[in-house]
């Protein structure tokens, strides 16, 4: 468990805290992470966190259109200890969501990756397990709305996932819905190139995207990636 030191009472989380209750699905939840009171408080949303992403995030799935996990960087991630989680109390609107992510946005960039692991494999999910299912869809997305721009802007990338799953499809099948999980929460990261179909539509977001990998995208979408730089008038840097 770490502590920002900017700010004590913002944690993150990692599953090494939770293991011993991981592997005694009825135990107890008092020795979870050293028996701190978030923790305890909140075993139950982490426990399911941390499987559903070892389950479903580390794992093919038959719609994903394309061989291997369905998120190419969680096992890595969770591997190399650059997983993290943080849990955020209470039924915050989308403005509060988003306001509480600035913290954990900055912790993000000066964490430390471990030597010989790429920083692109880290990530904080940040869980808001209190919101009702029925607000989870309106209240996350407008969080999302409100941070993505500048997350963007900034190389980062922030993703929401809450159960229904979120209407937005996977890169390679078009039917797929792949953002569901079993708690609301917004998750950070590094961009990577293949974000490209989640930044394509804004011209700033394709901008920062361009300038980060318009030299080298992946080879299946190189022409998607003109067109839409053309589009948007868009100069695409050579190497």
């Amino acid at each position: 468990m770490l502590t920002d030191p900017a700010d004590p009472t913002r944690l993150l989380i990692e599953p090494s805290d939770l293991d011993g209750e991981l592997s005694d699905p009825g135990g107890e939840l008092s020795d979870l992470g050293g028996g701190h009171e978030l923790v305890r408080r909140y075993g139950v949303p982490l426990k399911e966190t941390v499987v559903w992403a070892r389950e479903y995030l580390c794992r093919p799935h038959p719609d994903l259109g394309r061989k291997g996990p369905v998120c190419p960087y969680a096992q890595t991630s969770l591997d190399r200890g650059v997983f993290y989680l943080a849990v955020q109390p209470g039924t915050p609107d989308g403005a509060l969501v988003a306001e509480a992510l600035d913290g954990y946005r900055d912790w993000f960039r000066a964490l430390v990756t471990p030597p010989g692991t790429s920083p692109q494999y880290r990530t904080i999910l940040v869980l808001f397990p209190d919101l009702p299912e029925a607000e989870a869809a309106r209240t996350i997305d407008a969080a999302q709305r409100l941070l993505k721009p500048r997350y963007v802007g900034e190389g980062l990338m922030i993703g929401e996932f809450y159960p229904g799953p979120p209407p937005k499809a996977g890169l390679w099948n078009p039917d797929f819905l792949p953002l569901g999980s079993p708690v609301p929460m917004l998750v950070i990261r590094h961009m990577v190139a293949t974000d490209f179909a989640f930044l394509r539509e804004d011209r700033e977001q394709l901008a920062a995207y361009l300038e980060r990998f318009g030299d080298r995208p992946p080879a299946a979408l190189r022409t998607e990636v003109e067109e839409a730089a053309r589009l948007h008038g868009i100069t695409v840097r050579t190497a």
